[in-house]
This record gives structure tokens, sequence and C-alpha cells, in this order.
């Protein structure tokens, strides 16, 4: 399992969110670049960029910044989220050198497009799920569906997708741990690869999502936890390299 750092960009910033509430926004650095670059010599081998304003906004908004640490990192695998509505913003960000794009409102809005995405950019296509009790939300968590989480990850399945990132948006930013439970759920019943997202607070959140024993959980993105301190990136890392 891999321990995949988060930066979150907001107004060209690096910050992170409680809940997803844009006005609830702690800023950790105004150098994202540099952000990158801590989590690289803590030996991170994926990072998770979300361009927050762009989930808001339907359109990329810090793409210059994505850009910046693509091309500073050209051989480490960068995940972006936030904004991705087109196939032409996919085209702009693989050729800028990002290795994975997330698709998550307009898959839930236009399942259809991940398909077409996927045929168009095959193996760099993830579909970022959003859950509030196990309902699918959008738009930047504003909006809850009637879709359940696990129905939509199954019909994703034909098309390729390179993995699911899945938060519990009544987990994310508050440190509370992981929902476990849900996430290996949701890597069971679905032969999509799973990313957990959202609550990681220390190692013990780690050592839970590994005691699961989900074969499907490939990953681990954490936010606020390593910028406070509670988590240490390179210990992590150690701990799932060494799970048996």
């Amino acid at each position: 399992m891999l321990i995949i750092p988060a930066i979150d960009l907001k107004d060209g910033a690096c910050v992170r969110l409680r809940q997803g509430l844009m006005e609830d926004a702690t800023v950790f650095s105004d150098d994202p670049v540099a952000m990158a670059a801590k989590w690289v010599e803590a030996g991170c081998r994926r990072l998770h960029l979300v361009d927050l304003n762009g989930a808001f906004e339907g359109q990329p908004v810090n793409g210059e910044v994505v850009t910046a640490i693509a091309k500073r990192y050209p051989n480490l695998p960068i995940q972006i989220g936030g904004g991705i509505r087109s196939l032409e913003t996919i085209e702009h960000y693989v050729r800028a050198g990002v290795s994975y794009v997330i698709i998550g409102t307009k898959a839930v809005k236009q399942p259809e497009f991940v398909g077409e995405a996927c045929r168009a950019f095959p193996g760099k296509v993830i579909v970022g799920l959003d859950a509030k009790d196990g309902f699918v939300a959008t738009d930047g968590w504003a909006e809850v569906s009637t879709v359940q989480v696990i129905d939509l990850a199954k019909r994703f399945e034909a098309d390729g997708v390179s993995a699911i990132v899945y938060t519990d948006i009544a987990k994310d930013g508050m440190m509370q741990g992981c929902n476990v439970e849900a996430t290996a759920a949701l890597a069971a019943a679905s032969k999509i690869p799973v990313i957990a997202s959202g609550g990681i607070h220390n190692l013990g959140d780690i050592q839970k999502l590994l005691d699961a024993r989900a074969p499907g959980i490939v990953g681990a993105i954490t936010g606020r936890a390593i910028y406070e301190g509670t988590l240490d990136v390179a210990e992590a890392q150690a701990l799932c390299d060494g799970f048996q």
C-alpha cells in the first residue's frame, strides 16, 4: 500500500479544508512546489494534487502549479483532481506530465464520460467517489446524490479505470480515522483498486487499513495529519512495506 501525500491547491497556496468547506481552510504553505519537494524527500512514491478552486468552478484554476510540480519531478507519479470535466483538460494535464487524472463530479453526473476518457487516455483515468452515508456526493461535496457508491463503482469496471479514490466526507480533514469498513467493502465489491482517503490521523489508522487485509486497497491519501505532524510519511510507508 502506498502512502500518498495530498497537496490541496487554493488560490495558488497549499491548504487543507475541513469536510470540504472552502471557508474552513488552513494554509500550510505559499509554495506548493517546495511542499512537494518535502514529501518527495520523505520518500513518497506518488503525489495527490487537488485543484480546490477548479472543483468548485468546473475547470482548472491552479494548473500552472500542477505543471510546475510535474516538471520538477518527471519520474514521480502524480494524480490530479478538481474541475476535470473535459477531454481537453485531461489532455492538458497528460501533456504537462501528470500520470493520472481524477474524474469526480462528471463521473457521477455523466458516467459515460469515464468510458470516453479511458478510451482516449488508457491507463490515465482515476474516478474519485466521495460519499456521505454510502451515497455519492458531488460539486465539491455541495450536493449528495441518490446513487450508492458501490453501484457506481461497479458501473466503471468495464471502462478500464485505473483506481477509485474513495473519500468519506464525514471523516475528511477531521483526523478521526478513515472509514475502514466502507473502504474495505468497496474494495471487496469492485474489481477496481481502491485508494483510501479522508480522516487518517496517525500510524494506527494506517495499521487499521492494513489489518482489513483487503487486497484491493492499494493506497492511502493523507493530508492534514502529515502537515500537523501526527503522521510521518517515511514511517507510514515503512509500515506498509513491512506488512505481511
